[in-house]
């Protein structure tokens, strides 16, 4: 058996925890699969007298106050960042580049916005920068696309790639309750944090598709190019009309080619019922991938946690411990591609309307003028009940439409008087079933 792996990790939150307890309990298993074993030289946290649960697992390893030092410690081999963030993190991710170690990331914000510049470092090193646990937790998904995958030109990529997001979503179509009422009950479960703003507000997702578009299709995605939607206009009146007109609301992440460039996009969607993805509950997520030689594949598994985030690190190390490595794209930088990136409003597909208006005769009229001014044709039209001069839901489910359309639509709705408050749209994604 060769030297062993000496792993420096940075960060002992969840993940580094949990990474801790794999290695634990299944040090002999991973020294037979890649003939060496794989030791804890050093790490770094905020906290040394912090009891972790970790038991004696840690007992004489080398404790660094930064995770710089840490990357730089002749003993360590691979750095494992999971401190998270684009300050620290991003540093000692250079250090060890530059010092030729090979580095394990869960960092999907750092890889988003800085994926570019670490790539060519890493290359110039001639070492591997390796991120499966960045995106969807256990999921192999990143493995997927770099070597399964290889075969095909990917043509769709889409999932929920959230699931403290999708969680608050199953639990208000479960339950009938508030957003308000199932994030506090996320918030209390642990699977939200205090401020949830890059949950709920899709950033946390849109980092995860940048990094997945970038690799499905081997171009560099420009993050500030990705449009990016959050949950917190959903009701729970716009989950029971969903159930009615037979979908599932999910907070999706779609990359798709398309005649005008690459969509990359984050919002609120309703996903029909009978496709894999409306049923992907909790704190699951799933992932779908199209291919023009494997078709349609779904991936779904825990997207975060201890355990499966853990499991994707361990996969990213004994890929170094093996001698494998891969470009961070799939491909080298100089032979990445550069594709154009499409606009939100040369989307073209169905959409869910709700509007809150004054029930008196007339009303209906003049929505249904403007749709016909902006060329949106209406496939349904649902009101319900009778409240003569108070304000009743009207929900519309439009034919396919140019989405630049459908926004001046909203914005002359929206300024009717009998229009009550601001129009909500869904855009409808037809999935293929599964």
């Amino acid at each position: 058996m060769t030297e062993p792996l000496r792993l420096g990790i940075a960060g002992l939150g969840t993940v580094g925890g949990g990474l801790v307890r794999l290695l634990d309990a299944h040090g002999d298993r991973l020294a037979l699969r890649t003939g060496r074993r794989i030791e804890i030289a050093a790490v770094c946290a905020r906290d040394k007298t912090k009891d972790r649960g970790l038991g004696h697992a840690l007992d004489g390893v080398r404790w660094h106050d930064d995770a710089v030092a840490l990357a730089r410690d002749a003993q360590v081999d691979v750095l494992v960042e999971l401190i998270g963030g684009n300050g620290v993190a991003k540093d000692a991710v250079e250090a060890a580049l530059s010092l030729g170690k090979p580095v394990v990331t869960a960092n999907k914000a750092l890889l988003a916005h800085d994926g570019l510049a670490l790539a060519r470092a890493a290359e110039r090193a001639g070492v591997a920068l390796n991120f499966e646990a960045a995106v969807a937790g256990g999921i192999p998904v990143v493995k997927a696309l770099r070597e399964g995958f290889a075969g095909n030109r990917i043509n769709a990529l889409f999932g929920i790639l959230n699931g403290t997001s999708n969680y608050i979503l199953t639990s208000m179509a479960a339950t009938g309750a508030s957003f308000e009422s199932a994030l506090a009950e996320a918030q209390a479960l642990g699977y939200a944090e205090a401020d949830p703003s890059f949950d709920v507000d899709g950033v946390d997702a849109a980092h995860k598709l940048s990094l997945l578009a970038s690799l499905a299709f081997a171009a560099p995605v420009d993050f500030s190019a990705v449009y990016v939607e959050g949950i917190r206009r959903i009701t729970a009146l716009d989950i029971s009309f969903a159930h009615e007109l037979g979908f599932r609301i999910k907070i999706l992440g779609i990359a798709r080619a398309t005649d005008h460039g690459l969509e990359v996009r984050v919002h609120p969607a309703m996903v029909p019922e009978g496709t894999a993805l409306a049923h992907v509950d909790g704190v699951y997520n799933g992932v779908v991938i199209e291919g023009d030689f494997v078709d349609q594949m779904v991936f779904e598994g825990r997207g975060a946690g201890a355990g499966p985030t853990a499991s994707a690190v361990m996969a990213d190390i004994v890929d170094i411990a093996l001698g494998l490595k891969l470009p961070l794209y799939g491909v080298p930088v100089d032979r990445l591609g550069q594709i154009a990136m499409a606009s939100i409003d040369r989307r073209i597909g169905a959409c869910y309307l709700r509007l809150s208006v004054v029930d008196r005769p007339g009303v209906i009229a003049d929505i249904a003028a403007i749709l016909r001014d902006e060329q949106v044709s209406i496939e349904s039209l649902l009101q319900r009940g009778r409240a003569p001069g108070e304000a009743v839901p009207v929900v519309i489910v439009t034919h396919e439409v140019e989405e630049a359309a459908m926004r001046r639509a909203l914005a002359r709705m929206g300024a009717l008087a009998t229009v009550l408050e601001p129009p909500t749209m869904i855009r409808i994604e037809e999935i293929k079933r599964a």
